[in-house]
């Protein structure tokens, strides 16, 4: 892809559209699920998780340039009003941060595409934090 592509494509493109995408999101969850590495966010996470999976897989349509699923059912995300009920601290936003990180790599996500999400999840997941620690 040249430079003059990229810059023109979407990252819902980049990633392989709306199917990797749910690839990602089923991957992040299958890892919160059996990895005990992420028992802390799995914990705050109701089951079954089907309901969750559908929501962050629309959000992550319309986050990265594709078809915005999520505002069209909800509306606007307001994602720290949302979150407000769950305790999230450095560890919580850590733990999330890793096994979406797990996610990227074990769907075949390129690398520098990877570290620009995980940037931006990083800014996301920061600013959710919600108590000391």
């Amino acid at each position: 892809m040249t430079t003059e592509e990229t810059q023109q494509s979407t990252v819902f493109e980049r990633i392989g559209g709306a199917e990797k995408i749910r690839e990602l999101v089923d991957r992040f969850y299958d890892l919160m699920e059996l990895e005990p590495e992420f028992a802390l966010i799995r914990g705050l996470h109701p089951t079954p998780m089907d309901g969750l999976r559908d929501k962050l897989y629309w959000f992550l349509c319309g986050w990265t340039g594709g078809p915005d699923m999520y505002v069209e059912r909800f509306g606007h995300p307001r994602l720290r009003a949302r979150h407000l009920p769950y305790a999230i601290a450095s560890q919580e936003r850590d733990q999330w941060l890793r096994c979406m990180a797990f996610a990227m790599q074990d769907v075949g996500i390129e690398e520098g595409l990877r570290d620009r999400l995980l940037h931006s999840f990083h800014q996301t997941a920061d600013w959710m934090r919600n108590k000391a620690g």
